[in-house]
């Protein structure tokens, strides 16, 4: 095991996630954001930013964030880890390049990031690496020392991401009327992505039939399903199901929704749903949309019982995971042999992204990974 307070040769943390926004104002210039270079009118813009509107034109992902990074640091305090950690985002203040630049100008020379993804895809992986490659790109321009930025790994299967998903499981069976409990069909919820993007995700040799994005939470929903059968002794029957469609009609995308799922297995005369969101780290914007609204609602016009279990969010279990992913990639750095911490059928993911993985339409310039632009 590497040593538990060791994280050379890091001196910084980032936490990069996607943004959101914080008040009515910001809704339609966050989505100019999120759609650029996409020629999308603004009209258009403020139908689609109706579900921010919804909730005051707030999204909880920067809140969501905030505790995260409140978490982190209160856990790396407690175990001697002297690691600061910074915040930025993709598409909302604060943006990737402004904390970039500060970090830059606090010394920090040598990063770790930690994307709010848990799972290989082209949007929940490579672009943010794109992201980084950008912003390195913009204070290069300026005149800046570089930092070298490296990666944590895929974390879908640690077990301190998967402990408080299967605990928030069990919680929602119970919350469920005892006589509809034993029968209730769980549904592991994550985001749609288009067919090929998804037959793409992961490394070359994981290419095809879904690639490692369903592969990955295949593997994850497997693992609470058995977990809950070992703590309940009840054997619920459960599938993969997704969300938060957004493409062109014509384009193939995952399948199927969570909304047309909830009809099919109501015809199938199921008691009762327990609705997972696996694919998320937080209760964000489409968790609190696509499922607290949506299909809460579509499971009352059915008269469906249901309940929706809670994401990682910043469970102090998912903190301490992000600390042994530092110190286990800090030891891979410094040469040391390390046994991943990892569960399930797949095992630990790559360190260091390869060529080919998750590949973009248009090749762009990474950072963090085979590929680099910026070492």
């Amino acid at each position: 095991m590497p040593d538990a307070r060791d994280v050379s040769p890091y001196d910084a943390l980032l936490l990069l996630s996607f943004g959101g926004p914080e008040g009515p104002d910001d809704v339609v210039p966050f989505l100019e954001n999120v759609t650029r270079g996409r020629g999308i009118p603004k009209e258009r813009l403020k139908e689609v930013g109706q579900h921010y509107f919804l909730f005051g034109g707030v999204s909880p992902i920067n809140d969501q964030n905030r505790a995260l990074l409140h978490a982190l640091r209160k856990d790396f305090a407690e175990h001697g880890l002297d690691l600061p950690v910074y915040w930025g985002n993709r598409n909302w203040a604060p943006y990737l390049t402004d904390t970039l630049r500060e970090m830059v100008r606090d010394g920090r020379r040598r990063i770790l990031v930690l994307a709010t993804s848990a799972y290989a895809s082209y949007s929940g992986c490579r672009q943010y690496r794109e992201n980084l490659a950008d912003a390195l790109q913009t204070l290069e321009a300026e005149g800046l020392e570089l930092p070298k930025v490296d990666k944590l790994r895929h974390y879908f299967n640690h077990p301190g991401f998967l402990e408080p998903m299967i605990d928030g499981v069990l919680r929602s069976l119970a919350e469920l009327p005892e006589d509809v409990r034993d029968g209730a069909h769980l549904a592991f919820s994550t985001h749609s992505i288009p067919t090929a993007s998804a037959d793409t995700s992961g490394p070359v040799e994981e290419h095809g039939d879904g690639g490692a994005y369903v592969k990955q939470h295949l593997d994850v929903a497997q693992q609470i399903a058995d977990a809950v059968r070992e703590r309940t002794g009840i054997d619920h029957p459960w599938q993969l199901v997704y969300q938060s469609r957004s493409g062109a009609p014509h384009i193939p995308w995952l399948e199927p929704d969570i909304c047309d799922h909830l009809d099919e297995r109501h015809a199938a005369g199921v008691s009762a749903v327990v609705i997972a969101p696996i694919g998320f780290v937080s209760d964000h914007m489409e968790v609190l949309y696509d499922l607290d609204t949506e299909a809460t609602a579509r499971a009352g016009e059915l008269g469906l019982p249901m309940r929706r279990s809670a994401t990682v969010g910043a469970d102090p279990r998912f903190a301490a995971a992000i600390r042994e992913l530092v110190t286990e990639r800090a030891a891979v750095e410094r040469g040391q042999d390390v046994t991943p911490c990892a569960l399930g059928a797949l095992g630990a993911s790559h360190n260091l992204c390869p060529v080919g993985c998750c590949p973009a339409r248009a090749p762009r310039p990474v950072a963090a990974g085979a590929d680099s632009t910026y070492a």
